[in-house]
């Protein structure tokens, strides 16, 4: 039997780090209500994703699609992912009020979570606010995903609370990082999108250390135990990014799309590359592997 290596980072001190993320947040938070024009039309013209990243692009369905169709499926996909963020976001602040009410409150690292509380909370409104502007709906979840992520909120500790958020934020800061540049983008999309990318970086370093810091701590079986639930979780947040209704709201059988849009080789290189730093920081700390890593493979996060 050979020994279990894990790699271990290089960590910043746990207050000197919430200190630098207390002060980054006084000087750039946002105000989505204020900031972004929500009476301004969106322009059906536009795209709200590029092409090449909506799930069904380059298949035979992709082909039949008028352009104004595509668009509108772009419009719902971008409102279908906003949604799984409001439902992980809802989650994730949850678990933050859990782990704050087990430290110390006058320390800045708990005064950080306080922050991103606030944070998240007004995110979580932006998101719906952005849905409803796009022609979306905030499907609800199916039963499994449902209830299990409020199992999820429920029984996560350390390592999962931190290793689920870096990887739902992670992936939702890829997609939108690369909006924000691009003109072909509708306005509202950017400005969003800009809000999310700076205040998420802050929500990602916090997360990132904290995870590395208290993964080094586990023992064998709770890793085990870590791996499996994290394998889970990123299974069912990557497969539900996209919900099978909104592709009958541009005329094409759900069930089909959804089988087609799985089996795309563009869609699973979207998610490949939205996850790969994510991916990167988890599997070199030893958080991807055994039948956590086998779920991570199935819902396309590893190529």
């Amino acid at each position: 039997m050979t020994a279990e290596i894990t790699a271990k980072p290089k960590l910043t001190d746990r207050e000197d780090i919430a200190k630098r993320l207390l002060r980054g947040s006084a000087k750039a938070s946002f105000d989505p209500l204020v900031e972004i024009d929500w009476d301004a039309p969106v322009d059906k013209d536009m795209w709200a994703i590029r092409p090449e990243r909506v799930s069904l692009y380059g298949t035979y369905l992709w082909d039949r699609l008028s352009e104004e169709k595509r668009k509108e499926l772009a419009r719902l996909e971008i409102a279908s992912i906003a949604t799984i963020g409001i439902w992980f976001e809802t989650i994730l602040m949850q678990m933050l009020v859990r782990h704050a009410y087990h430290n110390d409150p006058s320390s800045n690292h708990v005064q950080y979570a306080y922050t991103e509380i606030a944070d998240e909370c007004r995110h979580t409104v932006m998101f719906a606010k952005m849905v409803n502007k796009l022609g979306g709906k905030t499907h609800k979840l199916d039963p499994v995903a449902f209830h299990l992520g409020n199992l999820f909120k429920t029984i996560a500790h350390g390592p999962l609370i931190f290793g689920g958020a870096l990887f739902v934020e992670e992936v939702l800061d890829q997609i939108q990082r690369e909006a924000v540049p691009d003109e072909q983008i509708l306005p509202l999309v950017r400005s969003v999108s800009r809000i999310h990318v700076v205040e998420e970086a802050r929500h990602m370093r916090y997360a990132r250390e904290e995870f590395q810091r208290d993964w080094v701590k586990r023992g064998p079986v709770n890793r085990a135990y870590s791996r499996l639930l994290l394998g889970l979780v990123t299974y069912y947040s990557a497969t539900r990014l996209i919900n099978p209704k909104v592709y009958a709201k541009v005329g094409l059988d759900p069930r089909e799309a959804y089988r087609v849009a799985h089996r795309n080789p563009h869609w699973t290189g979207t998610k490949t590359w939205a996850a790969r730093k994510v991916v990167s920081t988890l599997d070199t700390a030893g958080a991807i592997s055994g039948l956590g890593r086998y779920f991570w493979k199935k819902a396309g996060l590893l190529g």
